[in-house]
């Protein structure tokens, strides 16, 4: 095997050639396949499975080779290339994830409308459930109804049998056919007691009373979620507490708010508490109930505020949710508030991404007094630089110029950010962002800034990483790089 699959000229003038080559100089291990795997995947965008493939075959951790394998199989799948998809598949040794790379496979074939080479696909594994029923949808959105149920009766495992009835009775909701999606959920809740996993099964009758609700069948839904309920109470883990809040929460977008409570009272972890009053509050500003929804919120918040550390289960999720609070104080136009929440999250990764999407929403609103405000309580100068192109997202579709303005904000102030990686990530995101708005003129300064970057970068999985998404927008623009910034490559594979 040659030492490069990459000519050395190639890699002196082409940022993703030059990653390939930086990735294939590295001598093995960990940092070797995470390499690897970052151009990998970019290959494979671009179409060129071979490459992928004799790359992925060079990385030495079985793991990462299989998994880029079935990325590279799946692929071939979906250029057609199906007698190359399959010798890849049956290349791979680990049988779990020779599996995955089959069922991959089959998915692909199905969704494309090529039923028989899925079955085809279906028949080499032990497990061919989730293909079937990769087939029956297909099947349904070509309009044969009959051939479908037939498809979803030969699946064994009745989870991945509701998911596809789900699946197809979301897309009749979707076309407006309600009726024709309650029988499919008819069917799909005589699957689900057949589910032996306790919490699988009621979070998949959960799952059929929203879909019963969406189709306009409320009274239904409320029934559906009365046997999620009965089965929940009997729940003697971890995972009542949430399933119960589930169920709440379907009872009130079923239109049952006295359901609702009384399965609330049942619930003792105070998140999934909160959870629930918030879920309240969004249905009281849905009817127009302003200062209920404001008052429910509030109530959120407290209960939250009153969950001491040993009675919490989950310090993450209780942050997230508080997140979920300021966020939803934005939305109902009381910003400030939204940003004392935000603000007393205990953990700062949290609080941080609290804020940002506090200003995001108050840009979006036109509030760019208290937008900035929210910018300003953010700690760190990364996580403010994200924040811009966040709010520059928010108001990228209402105010381009507004949104230029935001990236060029946020361009400014990554001069201010010391740490490398998140440095060059955020001038990767405002180039993306930028070429996607056609603003070409501004991309040659930030390209040569990115390399600029990168030459001091000591990680060589970080440069090979970030030459790799350089390579991404820069094709995109259709740009080719500077005389200095092909010299600066050059310097990178000395």
């Amino acid at each position: 095997m040659a030492e490069h699959f990459i000519p050395r000229a190639d890699a002196e003038t082409n940022p993703l050639a030059c990653a390939t080559y930086i990735a294939e100089s590295i001598e093995g291990g960990e940092a070797r396949g995470e390499a690897i795997a970052a151009v990998v995947q970019h290959y494979l965008e671009k179409g060129n499975v071979d490459l992928a493939a004799e790359l992925a075959n060079t990385v030495d951790d079985p793991f990462t080779r299989d998994q880029l394998l079935i990325a590279v199989a799946e692929k071939c799948a979906l250029l057609d290339d199906d007698e190359y998809a399959m010798q890849i598949a049956e290349a791979i040794e680990e049988p779990g994830f020779q599996a995955q790379a089959f069922e991959r496979v089959g998915l692909v074939k199905a969704e494309k409308g090529d039923c028989e080479k899925a079955r085809q696909v279906a028949g080499m594994m032990p497990h061919p459930d989730s293909v079937l029923a990769g087939i029956a949808m297909r099947q349904s959105t070509d309009g044969d109804s009959t051939s479908a149920l037939a498809t979803i009766d030969e699946i064994d495992f009745s989870s991945e049998a509701v998911s596809a009835l789900n699946t197809i009775a979301a897309s009749k909701i979707t076309a407006g056919e309600g009726e024709a999606a309650a029988e499919l959920l008819e069917q799909s809740l005589k699957r689900a007691g057949e589910i032996e996993h306790d919490e699988e099964r009621i979070r998949s009758i959960c799952g059929i009373g929203n879909l019963f609700q969406e189709a306009g069948q409320n009274r239904r839904a409320v029934e559906t979620f009365e046997m999620a309920r009965v089965e929940a109470e009997h729940v003697d883990n971890v995972h009542r507490d949430a399933l119960l809040a589930q169920v709440a929460l379907g009872f009130l977008g079923a239109g049952s708010i006295e359901l609702a409570d009384r399965t609330l009272d049942a619930v003792r972890d105070k998140t999934q508490i909160a959870a629930v009053v918030l879920g309240f509050a969004r249905d009281h500003w849905r009817r127009e109930e302003k200062d209920e929804a404001v008052e429910a919120l509030e109530e959120s918040f407290a209960i939250l505020r009153s969950q001491h550390e040993f009675e919490t289960r989950d310090s993450k999720s209780k942050f997230g949710l508080m997140g979920s609070v300021a966020a939803q104080f934005a939305g109902f136009e009381k910003t400030e508030r939204a940003i004392e929440v935000a603000e007393s999250i205990e953990d700062e990764g949290q609080r941080s991404a609290a804020l940002a999407t506090v200003a995001a929403i108050a840009a979006a609103q036109g509030d760019e007094f208290r937008g900035r405000q929210a910018l300003d309580s953010i700690p760190e100068v990364s996580d403010r630089m994200f924040a811009l192109i966040g709010m520059s997202d928010a108001v990228s579709i209402t105010d381009a110029v507004l949104a230029s303005d935001f990236l060029n904000r946020a361009e400014r102030r990554s001069n201010e950010v010391a740490q490398l990686g998140p440095k060059v990530d955020g001038l990767i995101e405002i180039g993306k962002r930028r070429v996607r708005a056609g603003e070409i003129d501004g991309i040659r300064s930030l390209i040569s800034r990115i390399i600029e970057v990168v030459a001091t970068m000591r990680s060589e999985r970080g440069i090979v990483r970030t030459l790799a998404q350089l390579a991404t927008f820069t094709e995109n623009a259709e740009l080719t790089l500077s005389e200095a910034d092909r010299g600066k490559l050059q310097s990178l594979l000395e």
